[in-house]
C-alpha cells in the first residue's frame, strides 16, 4: 500500500465513526452520509483525484454496498459539495 497525504484539519481524513460504517480497505472506506444519509465512499488519500484504478475500486465498492444494503437503483454523485479538497462520492 502506498502512503497517502492526510491533512490533520480534514473531517475525511479523520475519518471519524459517527455514522455507520459499511466497507473500509487500504483504497477507502464507505459510510453513511452524515447530511444525506446515503452511503459515501473516501478515498484514504488527502486530495481530489485518485488514480483511475482506485477510481474504479472505490465506485466498485460503493455499487456492492448499495446492492447489500439498500433497495433503491445506484449512480455515483462525484459532487463534491461540502468537501471540495478531500475525494467522496455519493
Amino acid at each position: 500500500m502506498d502512503e497517502y497525504d492526510f491533512d490533520d484539519d480534514c473531517d475525511l481524513c479523520e475519518a471519524a465513526r459517527i455514522t455507520p460504517w459499511f466497507h473500509e480497505d487500504e483504497v477507502c472506506w464507505i459510510a453513511e452520509c452524515e447530511i444525506c444519509a446515503v452511503p459515501m465512499v473516501v478515498w484514504r488519500g488527502h486530495g481530489t483525484e485518485p488514480p483511475a484504478e482506485e477510481l474504479t475500486h472505490m465506485h466498485e465498492r460503493l455499487a456492492e454496498v448499495v446492492v447489500m444494503h439498500f433497495t433503491y437503483e445506484h449512480y455515483v454523485d462525484g459532487n463534491m459539495r461540502n468537501i471540495p479538497d478531500h475525494y467522496h462520492a455519493h
